[in-house]
């Protein structure tokens, strides 16, 4: 038993491990710090000790036979619990770009798989070595890359707004319950549809790198330059005669002056540190690493005492001028 677990083992548990790795290499921009991917592979881990229990549950309640349980509930109990991760992580702007997603998603559905491979490896009936080739091939990368399409689709839907709505993340959950119902049905040999999905999910995050690339680039370029724009007028002396000068003047007949001074420095601060967050990110792509000196840490705690002196509303007046999406905040959690 223990020759069979050394062989067993490996089949089950690594190939999945080696696939996030190559997708994390492949993130020239190194926009996901291993510290976080860690953290959502234990946070799938317990989802998968959560799913046991809630699939059998309900196939307790519901007299379930194993094959529709597999099928048709299961894919959706377990598919939603994973998404919980990424909800989180879209929420708190800890993803920013598709690349991010394709990551964290695959990551997710690892500690799902790895979750449910220790529990059958711990179980006293292991299973020939074409079930752990099925297991750690087939049925860990499709976890992965299910999870991986719920991530992408649902930033792609909800990309430009702060929030995530639960009507976003509809077409992403379809379609990571359609792709887990599929190879549980098991239209095709179990290696067949092990092969299958093998070189279809592979390649289109692949896909999702490519065009994920290209957009970081072209944000890159664009909103550097527009940032960097933004600081010249603020510090011109001829601030007022711009479009944003005019915005800010409108605000007077709103708030008191000290508020506004306020305002004027939360716009400064915040798009010195999204220049410094863009700079960062190019210096990653060209294999630099720049530690975050104390500046930068002074004037995220400049950034927090001025939204306590602004508040809510003139945080939100201001908004406009900040561009204020998900991605714009997640830049800033680069420095953070």
């Amino acid at each position: 038993m223990n020759t069979h677990l050394l062989v067993t083992a490996p089949l089950g548990l690594l190939p999945v491990l080696v696939f996030l790795g190559v997708l994390m290499y492949m993130d020239s921009y190194k926009l996901v710090r291993p510290r976080l991917v860690l953290g959502v592979i234990g946070a799938g881990c317990l989802l998968a000790v959560a799913g046991y229990f809630v699939n059998s549950a309900l196939r307790d309640l519901f007299d379930l036979s194993i094959t529709s349980l597999s099928r048709y509930v299961g894919p959706i109990t377990e598919e939603a619990l994973k998404a919980l991760v990424i909800v989180y992580l879209l929420r708190n702007c800890r993803i920013g770009f598709l690349v991010d997603s394709a990551i964290l998603g695959f990551a997710v559905g690892t500690g799902f798989a790895l979750g449910e491979n220790l529990y059958y490896l711990a179980s006293p009936e292991h299973g020939h070595h074409a079930i752990w080739v099925v297991r750690g091939f087939g049925t860990a990368i499709m976890h992965g890359g299910a999870t991986a399409i719920f991530a992408v689709l649902t930033q792609v839907f909800s990309d430009r707004h702060l929030h995530v709505s639960p009507l976003a993340c509809i077409p992403g959950l379809a379609a990571a319950i359609a792709v887990h119902s599929l190879f549980n049905h098991f239209v095709l040999p179990p290696v067949q549809m092990t092969l299958l999905f093998l070189t279809t999910l592979p390649a289109l995050l692949y896909g999702v790198f490519i065009l994920s690339a290209s957009h970081l680039h072209h944000w890159l370029e664009l909103d550097f330059d527009d940032d960097a724009q933004f600081i010249r007028q603020l510090t011109s002396g001829q601030f007022g005669a711009t479009r944003a000068g005019q915005f800010m003047a409108d605000l007077k007949a709103h708030f008191d002056g000290p508020v506004l001074v306020d305002m004027l420095c939360y716009l400064r601060v915040y798009t010195e540190l999204a220049l410094r967050a863009k700079g960062l990110l190019m210096m990653r792509q060209n294999g630099l690493e720049v530690p975050v000196d104390a500046q930068i840490r002074e004037k995220f705690a400049e950034l927090e005492h001025l939204e306590t002196s602004i508040g809510r509303t003139g945080l939100l007046a201001i908004r406009p001028l900040l561009h204020m999406n998900r991605k714009d905040l997640w830049q800033l959690s680069v420095l953070d």
